[in-house]
């Protein structure tokens, strides 16, 4: 791709999730999506092979499903109020409506089928940008409409989300697909605090990026797709394959790694008004387990079952990232720092 034409791409991708996250108009924040959308489908097909066309065409059937209704939904609800407020959804039809939309556009189970594939189809780099930084702009939006949106559709929501993605993650094999199954059991968990605490669910959106970006980094340096090319990882940087089993143990939630640390929050804010989503939640989240442990497993401990003799990869010298350590370490031990956060919440 032309440098120039990738410049515009990624500024573009920029610049629409910035005008969605500080504008105040219904408009305004719809036009900042698109901007969004229409720019990273070329990012994601710029490989030129039929996987990337395929996965940029779902991404974009899918976007715009989702953004006509979002469009159908301030239309709607405009109707009702006679004002473009974001923070005035006053009518059901349309926070139904835009709950939905907004669910599309995060691949929140039933509307997950998109995410998996799209990123199967790209780079890992691409994974990286699906899964972090285009579900800043719909969170951000479903902050900003937290007191208009419906509790139990929200609680319904998130938890088919832990059981798609925690069972969806079980017979994989591909390392990116296992991390959309992740993302969508991770987003399930945000979206359930949503209503009673947007603080909490700030601090869990963000702990999954720094977990899920440290952990995507950590698969591009050590160029494992698959779990069977896992089990040679440890040939190139041991204490590197070290660190990705616990970045997994944290995804899953492990004490006393930093993803245990909103899931605790969470489970504590929901035990006194809704203790049987709480205790279903937390029974959710061992079906992830199961799949974090398995990679884990294949990485650190023994060899995959094959009929056939693997392949040892090539020992080149790896490019390290003076950045990574600090990822891997914020990932990892940010609990003790727990107290702190709950005194400022």
């Amino acid at each position: 791709m032309n440098p120039h034409a990738n410049m515009i791409y990624i500024s573009s991708l920029i610049l629409g999730t910035l005008i969605t996250i500080t504008s105040n108009h219904w408009i305004l924040a719809w036009i900042g999506s698109e901007i969004n959308m229409l720019a990273i489908i070329p990012l994601i097909a710029k490989q030129h092979h039929p996987r990337a066309i395929e996965a940029s065409i779902k991404y974009f059937l899918t976007q715009a499903a989702a953004s006509s209704l979002l469009l159908f939904a301030i239309i709607n609800n405009t109707w009702n109020s006679g004002q473009f407020n974001i923070t005035q959804l006053t009518n059901t039809t349309s926070s139904t409506m835009v709950t939905t939309a907004l669910a599309m556009k995060l691949g929140l189970a039933p509307f997950h089928y998109w995410l998996p594939e799209t990123l199967q189809g790209t780079t890992t780099m691409m994974t990286l940008i699906l899964t972090t930084w285009q579900k800043l702009a719909p969170l951000a939006l479903l902050v900003m409409i937290n007191q208009s949106l419906s509790t139990p559709l929200l609680m319904g929501l998130s938890l088919l989300s832990m059981l798609v993605g925690g069972w969806g993650g079980l017979n994989q094999t591909q390392l990116r697909k296992i991390m959309a199954f992740s993302s969508i059991a991770h987003v399930g968990w945000m979206i359930m605090i949503l209503t009673m605490s947007t603080k909490l669910t700030l601090l869990t959106f963000y702990t999954y990026i720094i977990m899920t970006a440290t952990m995507l980094l950590m698969i591009k340096l050590l160029e494992t797709n698959k779990m069977s090319t896992t089990m040679t990882s440890w040939t190139k940087l041991p204490i590197l394959n070290v660190m990705m089993m616990l970045n997994l143990m944290s995804l899953a939630g492990l004490p006393p790694l930093t993803g245990f640390m909103p899931k605790l929050l969470i489970l504590q804010e929901l035990q006194k008004p809704h203790m049987i989503t709480a205790t279903m939640a937390a029974i959710l989240s061992l079906l992830s387990l199961f799949f974090y442990l398995r990679i884990a497993y294949y990485s650190t401990i023994t060899l995959p079952p094959s009929t056939t003799n693997y392949h040892q990869q090539w020992r080149h010298k790896i490019n390290q990232k003076p950045y990574l350590p600090l990822m891997i370490m914020t990932s990892s031990l940010l609990t003790p720092i727990m107290p702190t956060l709950m005194m400022t919440m």
